[in-house]
């Protein structure tokens, strides 16, 4: 018995000893907080030797804004959660791993179980530069209930641009004085929706094979017939009383309008599928959701995914790598990604996860979970609709975003405010690529 103390003791000193300590930082709030630690508790449950401490640091912007901060005071994180849009600026930085290395010394990590249109965002000159993890889409949820009250086939969602608007005028209403007290849509004001719907019509933001042809952009080209396509669809429903436009990337706002039954449509995306399920329940009407429209049934693009990655940094001892390349891993396998999804609405990023849903019936009585999959599954891939890569996105979205506030102000029409706006992205383009020549 003494001589099983003193081995237990033992096992238990070597085992503490070898504990490694990663740091995970996130930018997924609300109970996304509380899912991403209970994750993070499995994962030790099964890893014992590593320990995960998981720390929320605020919006997307504001995570990667205290990464950079952190890696130049030598104090970075060993994993990141990073959006969709700081890949260029990421790798220009230099500070994190490629997935593309780890996986290739992994040989239990088989690439071609994820959804390629999930890693050729992340994949940029033939090389995966982060794990895809909370990846969506842009979609188009509406209130059924409401749709049958005005005569709508709730089983038929506008598909083009002609038909939201004839959607959204038997959707309005108005009160006595002709105020209007019901819009037929409402969205967060946010460019992303102008990149999606760009994406949709397979049309490129920047030149260069919208960044990904093996030379950096070096000008805005959203000013094009796509771009006005989708301004001239806002400025129109805007002037009608159609559209309620909210702040400026106000998600908030516009679920609520939703919610409340003040708009009958709502730009929005996947990542909330679960939240709108559960909240028209409450509020009594159903929701469904359908593809983004687009100007006519003939244009052929698709959708871009949107959301965050996973990304290892530099700095690191090769243990703490190891660790962290470990957790990475776990929380792309199947049953993690399968419970993201059920408990946010971001889809799975396998093949294999999204499969299991579909045989055990999951997507048939939950069908709202699966318009998002079946939207990227049908979009073409092409450079477009793998999205832009540049280094300036950040500000490319704030000014589209007061471009588009200029014109439904009555400020600017359609074509000087997109013009502006790409001269303006132009200008920033040619500044960043100094900095990397």
């Amino acid at each position: 018995m003494k001589k099983l103390l003193v081995l237990l003791v033992v096992v238990l000193s070597i085992s503490m000893f070898a504990q490694v300590t990663i740091e995970f930082w996130h930018a997924m709030s609300g109970w996304r907080i509380e899912l991403l630690q209970n994750m993070a508790k499995d994962f030790m449950k099964t890893h014992p030797n590593i320990k995960v401490n998981v720390q929320y640091t605020g919006s997307y912007l504001d995570t990667f804004n205290k990464t950079v901060a952190a890696v130049k005071a030598g104090k970075a994180p060993h994993i990141v959660q990073i959006y969709d849009i700081g890949t260029q600026a990421m790798i220009d930085g230099g500070i994190a791993v490629p997935m593309e290395d780890l996986i290739e010394q992994d040989p239990s990590i088989d690439k071609g179980a994820f959804l390629e249109q999930v890693t050729n965002y992340y994949t940029v000159d033939g090389k995966l530069y982060s794990m895809p993890f909370n990846s969506s889409t842009a979609i188009l949820f509406y209130n059924k209930t409401m749709f049958k009250e005005v005569g709508l086939d709730p089983n038929k969602p506008p598909r083009t641009y002609d038909e939201l608007i004839e959607y959204a005028r038997k959707l309005q209403k108005k009160d006595a004085n002709g105020k209007v007290i019901r819009y037929g849509l409402t969205w967060p004001t946010h460019s992303w929706f102008f990149e999606q719907l760009m994406a949709v019509q397979n049309a490129p933001l920047v030149n260069n094979g919208n960044g990904r042809a093996g030379v950096r952009p070096t000008e805005a080209v959203f000013n094009s017939q796509a771009g006005k396509n989708i301004f001239n669809l806002f400025k129109k429903m805007t002037d009608e009383g159609l559209l309620i436009n909210t702040k400026r990337e106000d998600w908030n706002g516009s679920s609520q309008l939703f919610l409340a039954q003040k708009a009958g449509m709502l730009l929005y995306s996947t990542s909330d599928v679960k939240f709108f399920d559960e909240s028209s329940k409450k509020n009594g009407f159903e929701v469904g959701t359908a593809f983004l429209p687009k100007p006519d049934e003939s244009v052929q693009g698709g959708s871009v995914i949107g959301g965050g990655s996973l990304w290892i940094l530099k700095g690191h001892s090769d243990e703490e790598t190891k660790a962290a390349w470990e957790f990475v891993k776990w929380m792309t396998e199947p049953a993690q990604q399968i419970k993201w999804h059920l408990e946010t609405g971001y889809f799975p990023v396998r093949k294999d996860a999204i499969e299991q849903l579909l045989f055990s019936g999951f997507y048939s009585e939950h069908p709202n979970y699966l318009t998002a999959i079946m939207e990227l599954l049908l979009s073409k891939q092409t450079v477009n609709t793998n999205g832009a890569v540049m280094g300036v996105f950040p500000k490319t979205r704030e000014i589209i975003e007061t471009e588009y506030e200029n014109v439904i102000n009555g400020k600017k029409s359609v074509d000087q405010a997109l013009n502006d706006a790409a001269k303006v992205v132009t200008i920033e383009l040619k500044r960043y690529n100094r900095l990397y020549k």
